[in-house]
């Protein structure tokens, strides 16, 4: 009986060592092929990735790590980024979803300039090509920042639609014309990516500046003449203030690196004449 027990207990123990091996024998193979796959390809591009982990020891400090993929015709940053997490440091972190440039869960820093991960061709960038999370934000690991100050500015100015006057049918819908339609069109493609944010000086110098991202998300309902009246004097005087529209000082930068081309600085300038106008009110 005895016997039988030592050997029982020396098999499971050699199961629960051949088990235990098993995730870094996959790895190892995984590393192994991607190796293979770098080497055997026609043209392979090389990243240069921030790194930071406050949580593991040895890596307190940022740096840089160096990675090499193999390029096919197509390859967005965030496929590199991927195949790099996948084949050769599963610890690699980044946020994306969608992988369509609609979600803006992956803005990034590449090559000194705020861009969509997937929606950036490898093939349009010179090499090698750097990574780097958004500047003028907390880097939670990697490239990950964290959002929670972006988000509270766009939530501060009530990003929803507010009217005085409902229709008296239930089912009849609040309309509007095709012309205020296309005014506040290009408003609503903001994805809450946060370049616009992160490419602006003065919202990395002040932080209670609402920024450019909630500013336009003002505009598109300020802007809408379904809004209620009270509500439309009630959201300009809301703008209307020293962190508001009057800290834009018109450099365009959140313009230029909008993914989904938004005019931005335009429409904090239409916002500052309404403004101006809600107080005069001589129009």
């Amino acid at each position: 009986m005895s016997m039988q027990t030592t050997e029982e207990d020396e098999a499971e123990t050699h199961y629960h060592q051949s088990a235990d091996d098993r995730p870094h024998d996959e790895k190892v193979r995984q590393q192994s092929g991607a190796q293979e796959a770098v080497a055997s390809a026609e043209q392979t591009v090389h990243l240069k990735v921030f790194r930071y982990d406050p949580e593991i020891e040895g890596k307190h400090e940022p740096r840089f790590d160096d990675f090499h993929v193999p390029f096919e015709k197509g390859m967005t940053v965030l496929d590199a980024l991927i195949y790099a997490r996948d084949r050769f440091d599963t610890t690699l972190t980044f946020r994306h979803s969608c992988r369509q440039a609609i979600c803006g869960s992956d803005a990034l820093f590449i090559n000194g300039r705020q861009r969509l991960g997937c929606k950036t061709q490898i093939a349009d960038l010179d090499g090698p090509v750097r990574i780097e999370p958004l500047p003028h934000a907390e880097v939670v690991k990697d490239l990950v920042v964290d959002m929670e100050h972006f988000y509270d500015q766009m939530h501060a100015v009530e990003p929803y639609f507010q009217t005085d006057e409902k229709p008296t049918d239930e089912l009849e819908e609040q309309r509007q014309s095709r012309e205020n339609r296309e005014k506040v069109k290009m408003s609503t493609r903001c994805i809450w990516c946060g370049a616009c944010m992160s490419s602006c000086n003065i919202a990395a110098g002040d932080n209670e500046y609402l920024g450019p991202a909630a500013l336009n998300k003002a505009y598109r309902f300020a802007m809408d003449e379904r809004e209620g009246e009270r509500q439309h004097e009630k959201r300009l005087e809301h703008l209307d203030q020293e962190h508001g529209v009057w800290r834009c000082q018109t450099q365009f930068s959140c313009t230029n690196v909008c993914p989904k081309d938004i005019p931005l600085t335009e429409h904090i300038q239409e916002l500052k004449r309404s403004a101006v106008k809600n107080n005069l009110k001589f129009w």
